[in-house]
């Protein structure tokens, strides 16, 4: 059904067009008149028509301004001009104000149903989108907290690369590099710190989740919420800055408590909200531990962790930032930036400090063994105690402190290229691990079970890993050894075949004839006659 309005100070005109209409559409459109201006402008308010023909000349407000008076409220409805005068300005303006056709008086019947087609065709095609958009919105809701969730987990326990961190914020439509984590934490009541039945609470929560997260969604409308984890709810809020001033503080605090009050309203669950430090997205579990320690430390209903000593505190003109950002480079080995953020926080202390200032030497050590900590901890490194024992002497040493700093960058560079590195270097250290071994022990009975008890791998991911990094599977690999080895033992005619299987690591010299058959495509005495000829 179309919902169509026609518009014309003349009775005639109306008559002729409803006739048009309802005989050549029948119990399709649900006609209204209107014959002036104004009339057609409260009857759209009434009615939200689909169509409307409008004559330009009516009494009082006119046919084009009519149009936008309704297209301020309507900006779907289609309009069809009828006008007794072909006039250049008014089609021109019937243009600029998306008209959908300027039909000239008098018209024909099949011209009004031929626009009048057109004009239903065009509402069939938006409320067709709009159903779909309607549709996908739909699915999105459904997905919304799925795609939130697991963006909150990958920030927090840092299980995600570039590319999935750049697919969760494609996802979510997230501009922002920076945001600060809230915890909520929920029980029966508080005591101190502590909140009572806090399981109980959890449960009830999560069966309350969707009302939960649309409350803090109409609070915060650009959060991302996570799911309920035990008796927490952690929420990413983004932040276009690195720091907010003491208003913003406080005003994010009462709008905490306000939400605290109504998440208390609407389940009778009792919630505090802990809030962190604005970090990177990738320091977001340094913000959620500040909100969670903020927690510990008070007795409100909410927490800042900026109002509370239980974090370090700089000096105003110390570039926290550009440690930060330092140290982010490194973990996420990007070598260039790395070494450029060093290069830079390098001169900074000598833009601060002097050349014998042993402040200076002491933080050069202290980054030092802070970044290969980092190298060791994440990328699967060995530690060696006495890799570093001519660091102190090396530092203490120097002439001046600037003489330091290609070994301060470099050592930047050195430890996020193993970050960079870091899966291929373990796995290439394993698989030469596991090549010197078998060719070590290929003679005995070798299973790929001993070979990754060795290792100290599960049997399963070293077989693949072995597999990419030599294009062979384990028996392949140790029965070419074995095969190359009988070879060269073949050639010496006083060896017995049942020597030279020992020597392989084959018991059986029927099992040994076939398999090097296999591989060479003769028998071991075949073999043994073609080298003596």
């Amino acid at each position: 059904m179309y919902r169509v309005i026609l518009a014309d100070d003349e009775g005639i005109v109306l008559d002729s067009l409803q006739m048009i209409i309802e005989k050549h559409f029948p119990d399709q459109c649900e006609i209204e008149t209107a014959r002036t201006g104004r009339a057609v402008i409260e009857l759209s308010e009434r009615l939200s028509p689909d169509i409307i023909f409008m004559d330009i000349q009516m009494p009082g407000i006119n046919g084009m301004e009519a149009i936008r008076e309704i297209r301020k409220n309507n900006p779907a409805v289609e309009f069809i001009i009828l006008s007794a005068y072909d006039k250049f300005d008014y089609a021109k303006e019937a243009i600029n104000l998306g008209v959908l056709e300027y039909l000239n008086k008098p018209f024909s019947s099949a011209v009004i149903v031929e626009v009048l087609e057109r004009a239903m065709h065009s509402i069939d095609s938006k409320r067709r989108k709009r159903s779909e958009n309607l549709l996908i919105k739909e699915k999105m809701e459904t997905v919304a907290p799925i795609i939130e969730n697991g963006f909150i987990y990958a920030m927090l326990f840092q299980e995600y690369s570039t590319e999935d961190t750049e697919n969760y914020k494609l996802l979510l439509n997230l501009k922002a590099e920076y945001g600060c984590m809230l915890v909520f934490v929920m029980g029966d009541d508080q005591k101190g710190s502590h909140m009572t039945n806090a399981v109980g609470a959890g449960v009830r929560t999560q069966m309350n989740y969707t009302r939960v997260r649309e409350l803090i969604k109409e609070t915060f409308p650009d959060s991302i919420v996570g799911s309920v984890l035990s008796n927490r709810i952690p929420v990413f809020l983004p932040m276009e800055k690195t720091r907010i001033g003491y208003e913003e503080r406080i005003a994010m605090i009462d709008t905490c408590r306000e939400l605290a009050r109504r998440l208390k309203r609407s389940m009778d669950i009792a919630f505090r909200i802990g809030i962190g430090q604005i970090r990177s997205l990738g320091e977001s579990m340094e913000s959620y531990e500040g909100a969670l320690k903020a927690l510990a430390s008070s007795t409100g209903s909410v927490a800042h962790v900026d109002d509370l000593p239980i974090q370090c505190r700089y000096d105003e003109e110390y570039p926290i930032e550009l440690e930060r950002r330092l140290f982010e480079e490194l973990k996420k080995g990007a070598v260039e930036d790395c070494e450029r953020s060093a290069g830079e926080y390098f001169d900074w202390m000598l833009a601060n400090y002097d050349e014998q200032d042993e402040n200076v030497r002491l933080k050069i050590l202290e980054f030092v063994l802070w970044a290969e900590h980092e190298a060791y901890m994440n990328a699967g490194l060995d530690y060696h105690f006495s890799d570093r024992g001519n660091y102190l002497e090396l530092v203490t040493g120097a002439e001046k402190n600037s003489d330091l700093r290609e070994w301060f960058v470099g050592k930047f560079g050195d430890a996020s290229r193993k970050m960079s590195a870091k899966n291929t270097v373990r796995e290439n250290q394993l698989v030469a691990r596991a090549k010197s071994y078998i060719q070590e022990n290929f003679q005995k009975d070798l299973s790929l079970d001993e070979m990754s008890k060795e290792l100290d791998i599960s049997p399963y991911y070293f077989s693949k890993l072995f597999k990419e990094e030599t294009g062979s599977n384990f028996v392949e690999y140790v029965t070419s050894l074995r095969i190359e080895r009988a070879k060269k033992l073949l050639v010496d005619e006083t060896l017995s075949m049942k020597e030279i299987c020992a020597q392989i690591g084959y018991s059986d010299p029927n099992y040994f004839s076939r398999i090097f058959k296999k591989n060479t495509g003769v028998t071991p005495t075949e073999f043994r006659g073609g080298e003596k000829r």
